[in-house]
């Protein structure tokens, strides 16, 4: 029979070629599908600070004096909708007692146990530190914000004031480690979770304190209040004062922005990757289509030279010599093509008959 791999363009057969099916893997998809997520709710986060910071720098600034009843009452409805107030906090009737530090004195007073192990990770095997709030008990009692101006009067009475940001002050902590047996060693190193202790802290609003309260600003029987806020604006009682409020906040506004940029290149890297990819698999099974029907055209085209009925030649017989069977599986392009003797026959370098590629190593093919 006559050489038909000469002149022969390059070519895949379909069957043969070792291919992959130009989907994206699970860790590609599980990739776009995280980073998107994580890109949609850093977003969204972002978005609720902007506009936290925006309200917060339109906020009106109301000082705490004389005039302040006279303001509230030629307003709309007797209210400021977002007002900002600085200062100093003062007691109503009863105050709190620090349960540790004497002559500590507040308003608000939060007691906070929290329990520290170390916990296996069975993925990672390291041991994480983790901690957990086993008992939390605030405490409050009814106070006012007052003029830095002690001859000022004029005061503002601060409603749920546990519903707001609260920014209190650590007035003592406290960590008391397990004391623990080699019994107990033993069978925490078996459970996966070794407790190192709990960590006691309380936390007060103190009486003095200068205090920074951002909320809707209303005057309701000659008493006037600082309450939280309607149309979803945030309610804040911090012990900063007000620019540097807002600093904090447009400080956490960058962080939130870094994210959903750092994120949103991730998941947008990932979609242009898996796009190329799929861009260039189509594209290559249009060339391999195209290519297969030229070295088709040209295989009939010997076949008449030669006087060959088609359907006498087994579909798969060697495509250099047409009488032996395939018996060799090039790699690494993969095509199935040659019987041993033409393989062999092949010039150095040898190259794949069908696509021109090198031939790196031949895997014997074993037709049952």
């Amino acid at each position: 029979m006559g050489d038909l791999s000469g002149g022969v363009t390059p070519a895949l057969v379909f069957s043969e070629k070792m291919d992959s099916t130009g989907k994206p893997s699970t860790a590609q998809v599980l990739l776009l599908t995280t980073s998107s997520a994580l890109t949609a709710v850093f977003y969204s986060v972002y978005r609720r600070r902007t506009t936290t910071v925006a309200r917060l720098k339109g906020a009106k600034r109301v000082s705490i004096d004389q005039d302040l009843k006279n303001i509230l009452t030629a307003a709309p409805g007797k209210c400021v909708p977002y007002a900002v107030i600085e200062g100093v906090v003062r007691s109503v009737k009863e105050t709190l007692n620090s349960q540790f530090v004497d002559n500590c004195k507040g308003v608000i007073e939060r007691l906070t146990l929290k329990e520290k192990k170390m916990v296996w990770n069975r993925t990672t095997h390291l041991w994480n530190e983790s901690e957990k709030v086993i008992h939390q008990r605030t405490n409050t009692v009814p106070f006012d914000l007052a003029s830095h101006d002690m001859a000022m009067a004029a005061t503002i009475r601060v409603i749920r004031p546990l519903d707001s940001e609260l920014d209190l002050e650590t007035t003592y902590e406290n960590f008391h480690p397990t004391v623990q047996s080699l019994t107990n060693v033993i069978g925490h190193f078996i459970s996966g979770e070794r407790p190192k202790g709990i960590h006691e802290t309380e936390e007060m609003l103190r009486l003095g304190e200068s205090v920074t309260g951002v909320g809707e600003l209303v005057l309701d029987n000659n008493l006037v209040k600082l309450q939280p806020p309607k149309q979803g604006l945030r309610y804040f009682l911090s012990r900063l004062d007000y620019d540097s409020l807002v600093e904090k906040q447009q400080s956490s506004v960058r962080v939130w922005r870094v994210l959903t940029a750092l994120f949103g290149v991730v998941a947008s890297t990932t979609l242009l990757f898996i796009l190329w990819k799929q861009w260039v698999y189509h594209r290559q099974r249009r060339k391999e289509k195209n290519v297969l029907e030229e070295f088709k055209e040209h295989q009939r085209k010997r076949m008449r030279e030669l006087n060959v009925e088609e359907t006498s030649v087994s579909p798969s017989a060697c495509t250099v010599c047409l009488s032996r069977e395939r018996s060799c599986v090039f790699l690494e392009c993969g095509h199935v093509c040659a019987c041993d003797q033409c393989y062999q026959a092949l010039p150095e370098p040898k190259k794949c008959p069908i696509c021109r590629a090198p031939i790196e190593r031949v895997v014997p093919l074993y037709n049952s």
